[in-house]
């Protein structure tokens, strides 16, 4: 097991019991989110972990050794640490602060130039940046470096404490799909805090519900949408009207229409053009030959540049929004109804494009619903 907690229990002065009686076992490559009410215990349970605090009693064991046995400075060197404020430091530049560890770790300096330019790249921000400071980058920005230095050391263990909290809703959906996909590319193991239902269901594979200091259930997102342990759990979650009415439809790749209208970056625009013309769309999704989604294209690109046989590679808006195959439905319904996309497309873990979800088929879903609600008044 590459992270086990047993019978942890951490009660300050006064006996005010914050964390009672925690256990876990998390596989290596695991995505682990504590989820809970404020004072439920989980930032005090993920503090345990690189020893930022010490249990009053109770055992965490990390790849085979106690941590209670390992120097806590080396401990925390070995893993990764992201907050909602970041913490970078002001007076560092951002290649100082992503390659801080490294350096503690004596890494010769080609080595740590090396790892800054490979973890910005890898955190979708451009060098140039490296040579800046903090407070000329906005706070998503800082969010990247943030997860940027958290991966610079080859950490294993990442620990997240609300971290896109303070973020606006879109720059937030776009680190966690940033951080799933790194944490799927490089199998590493995250523990990751937050009080937001719906950020828990969408990056979690188990979750860990928290109150009180108890854990009231530990759970897949599947398996808590569909069975909540408690009355707790069922009002944390919110009421699930999509489960409730199509019980077997849980993700995004159950509804997606698999015929998405795509080409690839190399086409000219006469080729886009006759494409959209055929299909009788004003937007057409652009791919590499591997069909990796890279973008979209609409008319009004080629209406403004247009010549027949330049390729369309110049034009691609990279600023799409996309949702992975095994998104939980509810985060789409957000994301379509609530913004007025008609559409978006579906990747799977390979950033491959696998189909499209439409406006019309979350309709659906939410008619079915509706109309069983409905059928219940007057019960």
């Amino acid at each position: 097991m590459f992270l086990s907690m047993q019978h942890l229990r951490k009660v300050y002065s006064g006996n005010k019991v914050a964390v009672k009686d925690f256990s876990l076992n998390v596989k290596k490559g695991e995505f682990i989110c504590f989820i809970g009410t404020s004072g439920s215990g989980k930032t005090t349970t993920m503090r345990m972990i690189n020893r930022m605090l010490k249990p009053t009693s109770g055992q965490i064991i990390l790849e085979g050794n106690d941590i209670s046995e390992i120097n806590p400075v080396k401990l925390r060197r070995r893993i990764g640490y992201v907050i909602q404020n970041v913490g970078l430091l002001p007076h560092m530049t951002i290649e100082e602060n992503i390659v801080l560890v490294p350096k503690l770790l004596n890494w010769d300096e080609d080595e740590r130039h090396k790892i800054a330019k490979k973890m910005i790249n890898l955190v979708e921000l451009p060098e140039e940046l490296l040579k800046r400071y903090p407070a000329e980058l906005s706070g998503g920005q800082q969010q990247r470096i943030g997860v940027a230095r958290a991966l610079a050391a080859k950490q294993d263990l990442i620990l997240m404490d609300e971290p896109f909290s303070a973020l606006d809703p879109l720059t937030r959906e776009k680190l966690q799909d940033l951080v799933k996909k790194l944490q799927k590319k490089y199998n590493k193991t995250f523990i990751f805090v937050t009080h937001d239902m719906d950020e828990a269901l969408k990056l979690s594979d188990r979750l860990v519900v928290m109150s009180y200091g108890n854990i009231e259930q530990i759970a897949t997102p599947e398996e808590i949408l569909k069975n909540p342990a408690n009355s707790f759990v069922r009002d944390l979650i919110g009421k699930e009207r999509l489960i409730q009415a199509r019980p077997n439809i849980i993700t995004v790749g159950q509804i997606m229409s698999k015929k998405p209208v795509t080409l690839t970056k190399n086409e000219t625009m006469h080729s886009a053009l006759k494409l959209m013309h055929d299909e009788r769309v004003d937007t057409l999704l652009v791919t590499d030959d591997e069909k990796h989604l890279l973008g979209f294209i609409d008319v009004e690109d080629i209406n403004d540049h247009y010549s027949p046989n330049k390729k369309i590679e110049d034009l691609i808006n990279a600023d799409i929004l996309y949702v992975n195959e095994n998104s939980i439905i509810r985060d789409t319904v957000n994301k379509i109804l609530k913004r007025g996309y008609k559409n978006i497309p579906v990747v799977n873990d390979d950033h491959k494009i696998v189909g499209i979800v439409t406006r019309t088929a979350l309709v659906d879903i939410i008619y079915d619903a509706l109309t069983i609600d409905d059928s219940k008044v007057g019960d």
